[in-house]
């Protein structure tokens, strides 16, 4: 009788199931993609936000707007359209109180002669120069003889604008009410005329919730 061989004398291994682990699923990719994500949540949120606090800056130096709630006030209770005299201060000073080489002084740069004129209009008569410094009372001041130049040109806001800004006189020499800009012999009046009416759209459409459209 042959010799007995043990099984694995040059016979085929027996191949084992393989042995399912009990362990976890390893977690450390999920953790990573969620760190990653959260990460570019992060990020897009503080993009947005710087995005959305440098369109504001933007604005602001591209068309600033101060003292709204006076300019609405006097808006109401004169009957000028807010985004009109935020033109008009826009084009006059860029809401930056200063004083001109012809003396004109504060926000919409009226002259002492012209604030002077409007006390007399108005039935003022405490009147100071240094008041044109303050700037409740200059948009004050500016939105009166605004009106005044309205009314003197049956609403024309474009004759009312180039007196404003050449005087009753010259306007009254280039057609008054009824007048167009082409009508205008002065370029810097009527670059001002332009100017304005182009701000006043702008202010209507950016600041509309500012000025109480």
């Amino acid at each position: 009788m042959a010799p007995n061989r043990t099984s694995t004398a040059g016979g085929r291994r027996s191949r084992q199931a393989p042995r399912r682990s009990n362990s976890k699923p390893r977690t450390g990719a999920g953790r990573a993609f969620l760190i990653l994500a959260g990460l570019i949540a992060i990020g897009i949120i503080a993009i947005l936000i710087i995005s959305g606090l440098a369109s504001k800056g933007i604005k602001e130096v591209a068309l600033p707007l101060k003292h709204e709630d006076v300019i609405r006030q006097q808006s109401q209770e004169k009957g000028v359209d807010a985004a009109l005299i935020a033109a008009v201060i826009y084009a006059e000073s860029q809401f930056v109180d200063q004083t001109s080489h012809a003396d004109a002084r504060g926000l919409m740069q009226i002259t002492p002669e012209t604030a002077e004129e409007i006390e007399k209009l108005s039935g003022g008569t405490t009147f100071k120069l240094e008041d044109l410094r303050d700037p409740e009372l200059n948009i004050r001041y500016g939105t009166y003889y605004l009106k005044h130049l309205l009314d003197m040109y049956d609403g024309d806001v474009v004759a009312a604008l180039a007196a404003y800004n050449a005087g009753p006189g010259n306007a009254d020499t280039w057609g008054g009410a009824g007048m167009t800009i082409d009508d205008i012999t002065f370029p810097e009046t009527r670059a001002y005329v332009e100017k304005v009416l182009e701000k006043q759209r702008e202010y209507k459409h950016e600041y509309a919730l500012e000025l109480g459209y």
